[in-house]
C-alpha cells in the first residue's frame, strides 16, 4: 500500500499527455479516476483483503485444533488414521505425524499477511512451537507443529486461506477504467475537433488564406458562438477595408483633378526655374498620393496560393541585377509556401529598393528556419540607429541623420513591406549587419 499512496497520478500524467486542450482535458477526467482507484484499493486491502483473510486463518487454525484435542481420545494409529481421513474428508487437511522436533525457541518468520494472521492465531489457539512455510500459498500451505517426540504435518490446500476477489476486483476496475477512459476520449476529441477547426481557420484569415465565407465549425453551443464571432468580426475587417481603400480612391482621384490642371498650366507657362520648381512640387506630391494609396490598399485583392518561392527571389534579384544593383543572392534549396506572390514580391523589391539606396553592395539569404521561410538582406550602407529601428515603419518616417531626404524615397516603403510581412503571418526584423549596413529580416509563415 505504502507503494500505492505514494504513486502521484497527476504528475505522471502531467509528463504524459501533451500540453493541449485535449491533454488537459483528459488530466481532469482521468485524475479524479485514477484517485478513486486508488482509494478502493485502499479500502478493498485494509477492510476486505484483511478481513477475508484473517476469518480463513482463524478458520483453518480452529480445524486443526479441534483436530488436535480429538487427538487426545485416539489413543492407537488406527484411531487416527481414522481421525485424519475424516479432516481430509471434511476440512480438506492432509495430516501426517512424523518423528523429529522444531527448532527450539524459533521465531517464526512473517513474510506476508498470510504469514501474520495465521501466526496470530497459531498463538492464541494452538500454543505450541510451530512452523508455517506460504512459499507457494497459492497451491498450499503447510504447518508445522511441535508434538511430544514428533511433528505433526499438516497441509493446507491454497483456495483454503486465498481468495481469488483479488484479481477479480482488479481486472474489473483496470477494465471499466480503460473503457471509460476510451469513451471520455473519444468524446473530448470530437468536442475539441471544431476548436481546431476554428484556430485553422483564425490562423489561415491571420495569414492572408482563403477561409471559406461562412464558416461553420459545429461542436458545442460556445464553439459555435466563438464560430460566429470570428464570422462577424471577419466580416467586419473586409468592410472597413473596403470602406478605406474607396475612401483613398476617391481622395486620389479628387486630387488628381486639380492636380493634373495645375499641370497643364505650367507647361504653359514655360521654362522658368521657378516653374521647374512648381513642377517638382506638383511631381512630389503626386509620388505622395500614390506611395499613400499603395500604403494603405496594400495587396488585400491578391488571392494567396501555393508559390515557389525560391524561383520568386531569384526573379526579383534578377531584376535589379539587370538595373544594375549589386546583389550577392543565395537561395537554400527549392522553398515552397502559401502567400500572396505579387504583395511578397513589393515587399522584397522595397527591401531591395532601401538596401540599394544607402549601399554599394547587398547579400540576400534565403531558406527554411524551423517553421518558417527567413530571408535576409544585407547591406553596407550607414545603417539605423537601434533606437529608430522602428521608427522607420512608421509612414512618411526618414532618419535625416542617416537617410538624406533629397535622394530618399516617400518614406513608405519599409512600412508597406511590414505591413505586407504582418499579412502573411510574419513581421520584419531590423539588426546590424555583419557588413557594417543595415540587415533587414523577412520571416514568413510556411
Amino acid at each position: 500500500m505504502a507503494g500505492l499512496i505514494a504513486f502521484h497520478p497527476a504528475l505522471m500524467l502531467k509528463r504524459i499527455l501533451p500540453r493541449t486542450l485535449f491533454g488537459r482535458s483528459l488530466l481532469i477526467i482521468v485524475s479524479p479516476l485514477i484517485l478513486l482507484q486508488i482509494i478502493s484499493t485502499h479500502i478493498f486491502y485494509d477492510r476486505h483483503w484483511d478481513t477475508i483473510t484473517r476469518r480463513l486463518s482463524n478458520a483453518i487454525v480452529g480445524e486443526i485444533a479441534m483436530v488436535m484435542e480429538a487427538m487426545d481420545d485416539a489413543q492407537t494409529p488406527a484411531q487416527r488414521r481414522i481421525l485424519f481421513k475424516d479432516a481430509y474428508r471434511y476440512f480438506g487437511l492432509e495430516i501426517a505425524i512424523e518423528p523429529g522436533f522444531l527448532a527450539p525457541n524459533a521465531k517464526p518468520p512473517v513474510s506476508a499477511r498470510i504469514d501474520e494472521f495465521l501466526t496470530a492465531a497459531l498463538t492464541q489457539r494452538i500454543k505450541r512451537p510451530f512452523r508455517i512455510d506460504t512459499s507457494s500459498f497459492k497451491e498450499r500451505v503447510v504447518i508445522d507443529i511441535q508434538l511430544a517426540g514428533a511433528v505433526m504435518k499438516i497441509v493446507v490446500p491454497g483456495d483454503r486461506l486465498f481468495s481469488s476477489t483479488t484479481y477479480i476486483f482488479i481486472m474489473w476496475m483496470v477494465g471499466s477504467s480503460l473503457i471509460l477512459f476510451a469513451v471520455a476520449g473519444i468524446y473530448m476529441r470530437n468536442q475539441i475537433r471544431p476548436i481546431r477547426r476554428l484556430a485553422r481557420a483564425v490562423d489561415s484569415f491571420g495569414k492572408g488564406r482563403v477561409v471559406e465565407e461562412d464558416f461553420q465549425s459545429g461542436g458545442a453551443l460556445e464553439v459555435r458562438q466563438a464560430a460566429s464571432a470570428f464570422n462577424l468580426m471577419r466580416e467586419r475587417i473586409h468592410r472597413q477595408i473596403r470602406q478605406r481603400t474607396d475612401m483613398l480612391s476617391g481622395v486620389s482621384h479628387d486630387l488628381r483633378t486639380p492636380l493634373t490642371r495645375m499641370k497643364l498650366q505650367l507647361a504653359m507657362l514655360g521654362d522658368g526655374p521657378e516653374i521647374q520648381e512648381l513642377k517638382a512640387d506638383v511631381a512630389e506630391m503626386e509620388k505622395m498620393i500614390d506611395g499613400y494609396l499603395t500604403f494603405a490598399r496594400g495587396e488585400g485583392d491578391e488571392p494567396a496560393s501555393e508559390t515557389d518561392l525560391t524561383r520568386l527571389v531569384e526573379d526579383v534579384v534578377t531584376r535589379w541585377q539587370r538595373n544594375g544593383a549589386a546583389i550577392d543572392a543565395h537561395v537554400e534549396g527549392r522553398l515552397h509556401a502559401w502567400m500572396r506572390p505579387n504583395a511578397v514580391q513589393r515587399c522584397l523589391d522595397n527591401l531591395i529598393a532601401n538596401a540599394n539606396r544607402y549601399g554599394a553592395q547587398i547579400w540576400l539569404c534565403a531558406g527554411k528556419r524551423g517553421e518558417v521561410t527567413e530571408i535576409v538582406i544585407d547591406d553596407d550602407g550607414p545603417g539605423i540607429p537601434e533606437d529608430a529601428r522602428e521608427d522607420v515603419f512608421r509612414p512618411f518616417r526618414r532618419l535625416d541623420e542617416s537617410r538624406n531626404p533629397e535622394t530618399g524615397g516617400s518614406g513608405l516603403g519599409l512600412a508597406i513591406a511590414r505591413d505586407i510581412a504582418r499579412a502573411h503571418g510574419g513581421d520584419i526584423v531590423l539588426d546590424v549587419s555583419p557588413h557594417g549596413g543595415l540587415r533587414a529580416r523577412v520571416r514568413l509563415p510556411l
